[in-house]
């Protein structure tokens, strides 16, 4: 299979400095790369051509963000397999081979994410897909070592290979022409939680999502918008209600949506008790994007078939907060 890894850049050179030596070293003999560029500012575009031939570039005339930065790239490469990899990852000697030959041996699995460990304590999981994603009734993502801000250690507990609901956006394995039938992200989303609304409607029409832990990368997470950034906690609300309303089955709508605007209240006043009132402003600001956008998201659900079972805890919020569990193997 023909297989092109794709890295999203904005005004990246020093991470691509650091990252891009690993993904040339590790990968050329396997795959082709590329350099996707949206429209940066920096001197990204002269480095890669100054000390990464081989590197493909892809210049996108705007900077659409994530889903749409992809979505436009992608049109220009002829590959069976994109692997979609953020500009702050270091991978590792080997590690597509694995990926690779599951789907060699899979023509149902279309989407893979490898083993992500944390790049900055490389015995922890990583905050952003850890060993592959799932979500609780009420829309929200948690994920084999990592619920919420608690990430378990690297202990060889999942060096599996095993379906999830979903992968991280940073390293993304995905069949090309799946990507395409689906017509790739939506680009509402703009950045943060395209990958679980993709992953979803990639297992409505069929197709199986899988980690493969016997790949593993080290993602340094944060480095396009840090936690602490309000911004980013607009667009992970937001989003999430978004994956709601235009994936949750008519049996658990209503219940679910009027269940996230408790849940998503308390939160906003759990930042304000601890003295985070931008990130409450951030809430109050998702959720009004969110009603105004709402019927513009209903007409996108009623064009999407439903995956019935998505759950696989019911409720991660109240395991987590008010039962005290921390780790994946605990959740009820």
């Amino acid at each position: 299979m023909k297989t092109a890894i794709v890295i999203l850049n904005w005004n990246g050179q020093k991470l691509l400095e650091q990252f891009l030596p690993s993904v040339v070293n590790f990968s050329l003999n396997e795959a082709e790369v590329y350099v996707a560029d949206n429209a940066s500012t920096d001197s990204s575009i002269s480095y890669i051509k100054e000390n990464y031939p081989s590197v493909k570039i892809i210049e996108n005339p705007t900077n659409g963000g994530y889903a749409k930065g992809y979505n436009d790239s992608l049109q220009a490469i002829d590959a069976d397999i994109y692997c979609l990899l953020n500009s702050d990852v270091e991978v590792t000697k080997n590690w597509l081979k694995p990926v690779l030959d599951v789907f060699n041996n899979d023509d149902k699995t279309a989407i893979i994410q490898p083993k992500l460990l944390d790049f900055k304590n490389k015995t922890k999981f990583e905050y952003a897909g850890a060993a592959g994603g799932f979500i609780d009734l009420y829309g929200y993502p948690y994920c084999r070592g990592r619920i919420f801000n608690s990430l378990e250690t690297d202990q060889n507990q999942f060096d599996d290979t095993s379906e999830i609901f979903w992968a991280s956006g940073a390293c993304l394995f995905i069949r090309a022409n799946v990507y395409h039938k689906l017509g790739g992200f939506d680009e509402d989303y703009f950045a943060h939680q395209e990958e679980i609304d993709l992953c979803w409607r990639t297992q409505n029409i069929g197709y199986k999502v899988k980690y493969v832990g016997a790949s593993t990368v080290y993602h340094v997470g944060g480095a396009t918008l840090q936690e602490t950034n309000p911004h980013k906690t607009f667009l992970n609300f937001r989003n999430s209600l978004l994956n709601v309303v235009k994936n949750v089955p008519k049996k658990w709508f209503l219940f679910v949506i009027f269940s996230r605007l408790i849940l998503d209240g308390i939160a906003g006043l759990k930042f304000l008790i601890e003295l985070r009132p931008v990130h409450t402003f951030a809430v109050v600001k998702a959720h009004f994007s969110f009603y105004k956008n709402f019927y513009k998201y209903l007409k996108k659900r009623k064009l999407l078939q439903k995956k019935q079972q998505y759950n696989l805890h019911t409720s991660v919020v109240w395991q987590y907060f008010i039962l005290g569990r921390k780790r994946f193997e605990n959740l009820k």
